[in-house]
């Protein structure tokens, strides 16, 4: 018989009230609490509370207290990875997250999903879906990522964005729900390559 950990992280029904379950949370809880109460004085304290708080933080990451979890343990992050203030990870599935991913003030991850038939749901019967976003990503703020969605490599996805469905590689995205606005292109790079060029050119006058 499968624990109620494994149903939950294989995508299954499971309900939440549950010893090993319960342990994992009120550690993620502890330790988000002690990370909140960090002051911007306490940069070493902070990279050891989040990289014993997710099963992987790469390197060159950062967190803007404050920041909520579910566990934590489920959530894998890569390297140069930013969130601004009031993120929150609801991390019953598995979040995965590529290198140099940037995201807004207040973005939500939310794997937890219920049942849509109420008699179930009122038993406490829930399951989680995973998140996957990938490499190069910018969210911006206030963006709600649901259950089982993909998000591609080097993608922009606008604030206040619900993306309630895959997104692929290359596009910029956004709305409620999500959808594909336009494809990242040359010109992109184009105008951005000079910006960065006058900026350089300013620094060294």
């Amino acid at each position: 018989m499968k624990s109620q950990k494994e149903r939950m992280l294989a995508g299954e029904l499971y309900v939440a009230h549950d010893a090993e379950l319960g342990r994992e949370n009120q550690r993620a809880r502890r330790l988000t609490r002690l990370f909140n109460q960090t002051t911007e004085e306490q940069p070493e304290e902070r990279q050891r509370l989040l990289k014993a708080m997710f099963n992987q933080f790469g390197t060159g990451g950062y967190v803007e207290p404050p920041f909520h979890t579910d566990y934590g343990t489920n959530t894998t992050i890569g390297k140069n990875f930013y969130a601004n203030y009031d993120a929150i990870f609801v991390d019953c599935g598995p979040i995965t997250i590529g290198d140099n991913v940037f995201m807004g003030p207040r973005v939500g991850l939310y794997t937890a999903g219920h049942p849509i038939d109420a008699a179930i749901r009122a038993e406490q019967l829930e399951y989680g879906k995973g998140i996957t976003i990938g490499n190069d990503v910018w969210m911006g703020g206030n963006v709600v990522v649901n259950p089982g969605v993909t998000i591609g490599n080097n993608v922009v996805i606008g604030s206040g964005s619900v993306v309630t469905h895959d997104i692929p590689d290359n596009v910029v995205a956004v709305g409620n729900p999500c959808r594909v606005l336009r494809e990242i292109n040359q010109r992109d790079h184009d105008y951005w390559a000079q910006q960065r060029t006058a900026y350089y050119a300013d620094r060294n006058e």
